[in-house]
């Protein structure tokens, strides 16, 4: 779609930096790093191949903490005029993951092509008085989140890791939502140790509540924002 004036770009959110991001972002590095992954994962990365777009790493996760990301694959669009059309949302692009996730990539990439094909007048781009619905007023307790998040990092790359758990404790408090600060945290210790549980403890909790929150399309429902 580049031939469109479409362009994708990236944003890994990782403490860790390129050490721990970069397997991740390139899937012929991660497929290289975890040699016990299924055949189908790893013949799928070697079909997508190298990179065809930007990629950047931010330590320290100003995208997640400026968009109030709570998970990934996030996904934000963003037309020409730096306004956005649609916010936060789990943005898949194909079904690696769809037993975890139990989302199709299908109908979101559907949509996307939709709105790179017709702009503003797309039924997935959303008007103003839509967004302002979605956009609310940040609530204090996720910013908040941020700055004991942020302080966390701080304390755990000056080499006083033990002292940065209970601010990225406090952060999970404020900010329950977001499986960023839990997965970060958790990634940076032993989590089992340190915060008495990990990810695949907290994912059973969900007890078969969605992990990711549904897509909200235009198929699904109809509203002011979509055609007759």
């Amino acid at each position: 779609m580049k031939d469109k004036n479409f362009e994708i770009i990236s944003v890994a959110q990782d403490t860790g930096g390129a050490k721990d991001a970069g397997p991740w972002i390139d899937p012929l590095q991660y497929v290289a790093a975890k040699p016990d992954l299924p055949k189908e994962t790893i013949e799928t990365a070697k079909k997508i191949g190298p990179l065809t777009y930007t990629a950047l790493i931010d330590e320290k996760h100003l995208v997640s903490k400026l968009y109030n990301m709570v998970n990934v694959p996030t996904g934000v669009w963003i037309n020409e005029q730096g306004r956005i059309v649609r916010p936060n949302e789990v943005a898949f692009v194909d079904d690696r993951f769809k037993k975890f996730s139990g989302l199709d990539s299908e109908p979101y990439l559907n949509a996307l092509k939709d709105w790179v094909e017709k702009g503003d007048k797309s039924a997935y781009a959303m008007s103003e008085d839509h967004l302002r619905e979605k956009l609310t007023a940040q609530d204090p307790n996720i910013a908040q989140a941020a700055a004991e998040f942020g302080l966390g990092e701080q304390l755990y790359k000056s080499g006083h890791q033990t002292e940065a758990i209970a601010h990225f404790k406090e952060a999970q408090r404020l900010n329950p939502k977001s499986w960023n600060y839990k997965r970060q945290a958790w990634a940076l210790s032993d989590a089992d140790r340190d915060y008495g549980t990990n990810f695949k403890k907290e994912v059973q909790k969900l007890n078969g509540k969605p992990y990711y929150e549904p897509h909200k399309l235009p198929e699904a429902k109809k509203g002011k924002d979509q055609p007759d």
